[in-house]
């Protein structure tokens, strides 16, 4: 009970600081009625009415994790930031492929599988997101390129 209220409580503080940030929002004249400044608005609203609802009837006390789960997650989370400080050096297919591959190895810990996982997503990703959809992806860094 103790978390649902403290996570309550930090949701409605992070709402209510977002909602002061964007009564800043400069409006131009030719605002739409729902323009810059009211959506952000009703959106902090939404998530301080929830937090506040959270924290007032709280479930009971979750079962948390075990330390193993909680530090595949924090592995998860370095490898995926890792990956966004990849992307621009080193290309798509190189940091997709890698991190496809670590994350597919924490699923299901089989080397060869994961490798295979890994190259397969990355090349895939990168047709459909290339030439399906359009984007301007990178392949391989410059090096290769030139």
């Amino acid at each position: 009970m103790a978390s649902d209220r403290i996570f309550g409580a930090v949701v409605t503080l992070v709402a209510l600081a977002y909602v002061a940030s964007a009564t800043q929002i400069q409006t131009s004249f030719l605002a739409d009625p729902v323009g810059p400044r009211m959506f952000p608005i009703m959106v902090g609203s939404v998530a301080a009415l929830c937090g506040i609802l959270v924290a007032l009837s709280p479930d009971e006390d979750p079962d948390w994790p075990a330390l193993r789960t909680l530090g595949a997650l924090a592995i998860a989370v370095l490898v995926l930031v890792a990956y966004a400080y990849s992307l621009k050096p080193l290309g798509f297919l190189i940091p997709t492929a890698i991190v496809a591959a670590i994350l597919s190895y924490q699923i299901n810990p089989r080397k060869p599988q994961a490798a295979m996982a890994g190259v397969g997503l990355s090349v895939g990703l990168f047709f459909i997101f290339k030439f399906a959809l359009g984007l301007g992806l990178v392949a391989l860094p410059a090096v290769f390129n030139g």
